[in-house]
C-alpha cells in the first residue's frame, strides 16, 4: 500500500494554461505612473505591471483601508461624534464641526465620494479609539491580506515618510475590499446626499472618480492626489463576469491610462472555469480501511483570467498526505491539488473525501456478525 500518491491529472478540456500568474500576456500598453498593476479581483492574478513592488506614497487611496476596517470593525448604523481633533483637518473636507453627529454611513460616503479627510480622521477616533490607534489597525489588516510592504500612518494619506505602499499591495487591499458589498455599493454611487447638521441646507457629495461616469462597467474605487505621491487612482470595472482592479500611482494621466489598462483587461483576458468545488478529482486507496478508495474533491472551485494562447492544457497535480490509513470521514482533508501555469504554481486547493473509510478492524468484523445474525432472527 502505497505511504504517500502523487497523482498528475492532466484534463484536455476547452481551455488550458501555460505561463503563470505571474507571467504577463505581452504588454501592448504603456501606462506612465511610478507603480502599476492590473488585477482580477478573484483569482488575484496580476494581468499587467509596472514597477509592482516598488514602495510609494499612495495620498487619499489610503482610504480604502480607512473605509474597509470601518465597515469591519463598526455598524452602518452607529451615531458617530465628530471629535475636535478631526474638525478642520487639512486638505479635501466635507467641512465637519466639532460635536456634529453622524451615521457612519454618511461618514463613509464623505470619506469615498468626496475624499474627506475630517471624514477620515472621525473614523479613525471612532473605530480605533486615536489616529495611531487605528493605524495599528490598519497595519495589522495590511499584513493578514498580504500586503507586505504596506505601512500606515494616517487614516487619510496627507504625507509621511513612513505612510507608503506598492501597487501590487494596493492592487491586494482594493480587491479584498471590493468583495465587501456595502464598501462596493458606496465606491460606485455617483451621487449622494447626507445631512449638513446645524445648516439649512444638505450635504450634496460627488463622486470624484471618473471611471464611475465615463467607462462602461466602471464601478469603483478611489482618486488620490498630494505633491509628494502625485496623482493616484486604483479603478474597477466588471465586465462578462470578469472584475478588474486597476492601480497607478504617480500618474499624470490616471483616468485615460486607467481606462486604457481596464480594456486591455477586458481585451486580452476571459474568466475561465478550471474546475468547481463538487467536481470529483479521482479516488484514492486508504491503508487498512473496509472500502478499498475513497473519492476526492476539491474545497473551492478554481477560476481565473486567461489569454486564448494560454488555452491549451491544463496541468494540475494531486497531492495526497502520506500515511493515509483508516479511518477516513466525510469531509476530512487529505491532501492539496496545484494547479500550475507552465512550471509555476498559480493556485492551491485543499483535497477532501466524500466517503468515509471505516477501519478493517477486529471490532468492525465482530460487530458485522453481530448485526448479520441479529438480521437473520428478526
Amino acid at each position: 500500500m502505497r505511504k504517500r500518491c502523487i497523482i498528475f491529472i492532466c484534463f484536455v478540456l476547452l481551455f488550458n494554461i501555460i505561463g503563470c500568474s505571474f507571467v504577463y500576456a505581452k504588454e501592448s500598453i504603456d501606462v506612465n505612473a511610478k507603480g502599476v498593476v492590473l488585477m482580477e479581483m478573484t483569482s488575484k492574478r496580476v494581468l499587467y505591471q509596472k514597477n509592482a513592488h516598488v514602495k510609494l506614497p499612495m495620498a487619499s487611496t489610503t482610504k480604502i483601508m480607512t473605509a474597509l476596517l470601518a465597515l469591519e470593525h463598526g455598524k452602518l448604523t452607529d451615531v458617530v461624534t465628530v471629535p475636535a481633533e478631526a474638525s478642520g483637518v487639512e486638505g479635501s473636507s466635507i467641512w465637519l464641526s466639532a460635536g456634529e453627529k453622524h451615521t457612519l454611513e454618511d461618514l463613509l460616503y464623505g470619506l469615498m465620494l468626496s475624499s474627506g479627510n475630517d471624514a477620515a480622521a472621525t473614523i479613525a477616533i471612532h473605530i480605533g479609539g486615536s489616529v495611531e490607534g487605528f493605524a495599528e489597525l490598519m497595519n495589522k489588516k495590511a499584513k493578514e491580506i498580504g500586503a507586505v510592504d504596506t505601512n500606515f500612518v494616517t487614516p487619510h494619506g496627507l504625507h509621511d515618510e513612513n505612510h507608503y505602499t506598492t501597487a501590487y499591495d494596493l492592487a491586494l487591499i482594493s480587491s479584498v475590499a471590493m468583495e465587501n458589498p456595502d464598501f462596493a455599493k458606496i465606491v460606485s454611487t455617483r451621487n449622494k446626499t447626507i445631512p449638513w447638521e446645524g445648516s439649512k441646507w444638505d450635504r450634496a457629495l460627488r463622486n470624484k472618480n471618473k471611471i464611475i461616469w465615463q467607462y462602461d462597467g466602471g464601478n469603483g474605487i478611489k482618486t488620490g492626489y498630494t505633491s509628494n505621491a502625485g496623482r493616484c487612482l486604483v479603478s474597477a470595472a466588471n465586465k462578462e463576469n470578469m472584475q478588474l482592479i486597476g492601480v497607478v500611482l504617480n500618474c499624470p494621466d490616471m483616468f485615460e491610462d486607467s481606462k486604457k489598462m481596464l480594456t486591455y483587461g477586458f481585451d486580452t483576458y476571459d474568466m475561465t472555469k478550471v474546475y468547481n468545488k463538487d467536481d470529483s478529482l479521482g479516488r484514492v486507496q486508504v491503508e487498512g480501511a473496509v472500502v478499498p478508495d475513497v473519492e476526492f474533491i476539491a474545497d473551492i472551485s478554481v477560476e481565473m483570467p486567461l489569454t486564448d494562447e494560454e488555452k491549451s492544457t491544463v496541468h494540475t497535480e494531486v497531492n495526497i498526505n502520506q500515511n493515509l490509513e483508516a479511518p477516513i470521514t466525510v469531509g476530512q482533508e487529505i491532501g492539496e491539488v496545484n494547479i500550475f501555469v507552465g512550471g509555476s504554481m498559480i493556485a492551491t486547493a485543499k483535497l477532501k473525501s466524500t466517503q468515509n473509510a471505516v477501519k478493517n478492524s477486529l471490532k468492525y468484523n465482530i460487530m458485522k456478525i453481530i448485526n448479520r445474525w441479529m438480521e437473520g432472527i428478526q
